[in-house]
């Protein structure tokens, strides 16, 4: 059996973890620089406030109904999760963290003490949210899509307290059924729009179709999709999140840019990024995409893209940094008001196998990388960086409605004042 725990509006709730006071009150979350809404808590979300919208759009709509508004405080979100993820992990010796909010657990030879799965759920639940105040759904199900499908249901379908189980044929068949295709975890916008037209609406539509069918028409993803959601596991914990083929670091800024150092110390900013991304996955790229944009709405439209060819595939945030310095003034155009840039690394390989040059020496230093990673993982992001990522207040980004940072900043402790 798989289980799937989850937080409901992960950043949404996390904003209420430490403020008791908006824990009954609608609350929104927003993207970088505020502009749109990347988490709607389930009290907002019966307000009809549209997800993914553009906040000046909804501005009116908030004022409406009190809605309180957050700038997205990755601090607190990631330290939040870690706590949230080290309670989960004592209800199962396999566990398996999908997303900053999403745990897998696989009940492999591991027997809870509670045999039943539906009291189980609920006491995983009631454990994250004494201990961390934070509100999860959890699914199990025979294979990690349908623990998926189970979780969905748990958290959004009508019918189920926070918890469902799918442990046999009527209940896979009736989650299935009242779920849409494109509910289905791997089936994207376009795919469930291609299925669609082919009259497969609903989950249990996708289950019910033949494997290879669907392996000729789109991949083997899908044909392995359809396999789950009929109770055959196909995925293992590496392919549930493998690496990833691409990394990019892209930012808008909080206000518009003209300054050249500015925008070169943000290039290097996101080469770092991308460098310690790389590192973390034990990749190299061959390839460095940079590229920086005016805004569309300007009257004078400006977007420029360049590719850095490496002689060697790297990872180090120096020798990736080198590469600003090479196309910088390709890439910078006076007069232009910048509102975006970014870097990307492409061609993709594993450090493990990689054929040396032997007229091309590689520039990566791994053991100065490996203290820049530590001393950063120990002391907080950015404690040690690069002389020329140093970043400026005229591209840092725009958060305006930014709650403390309770977790990591001393100054930021939660105060309780005691009336005797």
């Amino acid at each position: 059996m798989y289980a799937l725990v989850d937080a409901v509006s992960f950043y949404a709730s996390a904003e209420k973890v430490f403020d008791p006071a908006i824990r009954t009150k609608p609350v929104v979350v927003l993207t970088n620089n505020d502009g749109c809404i990347c988490a709607v808590c389930p009290i907002a979300r019966k307000l009809n406030i549209p997800k993914f919208q553009p906040y000046f759009k909804v501005k009116h709509l908030f004022a409406k109904h009190n809605v309180i508004v957050r700038s997205s405080n990755y601090e607190l979100y990631a330290d939040l999760s870690d706590k949230m993820m080290n309670v989960i992990s004592r209800f199962c010796d396999n566990q398996h963290i999908y997303s900053i909010d999403e745990s897998f657990l696989h009940f492999n030879g591991f027997t809870p003490l509670i045999r039943d799965w539906h009291q189980y759920g609920h006491q995983i639940r009631r454990t994250v949210w004494q201990e961390t105040k934070l509100p999860v759904g959890v699914g199990f199900g025979p294979t990690p899509t349908l623990a998926k499908a189970a979780n969905h249901a748990a958290k959004k379908l009508t019918g189920f307290d926070g918890v469902a189980i799918i442990d046999s044929e009527s209940s896979r068949k009736k989650i299935l059924a009242m779920m849409d295709v494109s509910d289905v975890w791997g089936v994207g916008k376009r795919i469930a729009k291609k299925l669609k037209l082919m009259n497969i609406h609903s989950a249990l539509d996708l289950a019910q179709q033949e494997p290879r069918r669907m392996k000729r028409q789109f991949s083997v993803v899908l044909e392995r999709t359809v396999n789950e959601l009929n109770g055959v596991a196909c995925l293992s914990w590496d392919e549930v999140r493998q690496d990833k083929r691409e990394i990019f670091s892209t930012r808008s800024f909080g206000k518009r840019l003209t300054d050249p150092i500015a925008l070169k110390t943000a290039l290097v900013s996101h080469c770092v990024t991308v460098g310690k991304k790389l590192r973390q996955q034990r990749s190299v790229t061959q390839r460095l995409l940079l590229f920086v944009a005016s805004s569309s709405h300007e009257q004078v439209y400006y977007k420029k893209s360049l590719i850095y060819d490496f002689a060697t595939p790297s990872s180090d945030s120096c020798v990736l940094a080198s590469a600003v310095n090479q196309l910088f003034d390709q890439l910078y155009q006076p007069g232009i008001q910048f509102y975006k840039c970014g870097v990307g690394a492409l061609e993709l390989g594993s450090v493990q196998f990689q054929q040396p040059d032997l007229f091309a020496v590689s520039r990566d230093n791994s053991k100065l990388m490996n203290c820049l990673d530590t001393i950063n993982k120990r002391y907080g992001s950015n404690t040690l960086s690069l002389a020329s990522q140093q970043q400026t207040q005229s591209w840092h980004m725009k958060r305006e409605y930014l709650s403390p940072h309770y977790t990591t900043r001393w100054h930021a402790l939660p105060k309780i004042t005691c009336d005797l």
